[in-house]
C-alpha cells in the first residue's frame, strides 16, 4: 500500500507540474487536472473555444491498477514513462497500455 501512495504523490505531483497553468480569458482552452484516488484515474484535459471550435481532449491519461501505473494516454510531446522513471518507478510498474498488448513486448516496460 505504502508503493500505491507514492505513486500517487508522483503522477499529482508530475501532472501539475507539466500543466500549462489557467490563462484568463474564460474560454480559451484550460487544461484540467483530474485527480480521482478512490478509483486511481489522473488525466489531463484540455477544455474551451478556439474561436469557433470546442475543444475537448484528454492530453495525459494515467491509471494505477494491480500496482502499477498505466499510461492509458499520451496526446503530447512529454515523455512521461520516461519522466516517472526518472522519478523513481521501475520499468516493471509502468505499462504502456496505450499500445497494443502484443506490441508492449519490444518495449522495455512491464507488459501488463
Amino acid at each position: 500500500m505504502e508503493k500505491i501512495v507514492k505513486y500517487r504523490q508522483i503522477i499529482r505531483q508530475t501532472l501539475t507540474e507539466y500543466a500549462a497553468p489557467p490563462t484568463t480569458d474564460p474560454e480559451a482552452p484550460q487544461e484540467q487536472l483530474l485527480f480521482d484516488e478512490e478509483h486511481d484515474h489522473y488525466q489531463i484535459m484540455a477544455v474551451g473555444w478556439e474561436g469557433d471550435q470546442r475543444v475537448y481532449f484528454t492530453i495525459l491519461h494515467l491509471d494505477i491498477l494491480n500496482g502499477k501505473i498505466r499510461i492509458q494516454e499520451n496526446n503530447s510531446d512529454f515523455d512521461i514513462a520516461e519522466k516517472l522513471e526518472s522519478l523513481g518507478i521501475p520499468k516493471t510498474d509502468i505499462v504502456l497500455a496505450l499500445h497494443a498488448p502484443s506490441m508492449r513486448k519490444f518495449s522495455d516496460y512491464a507488459l501488463m
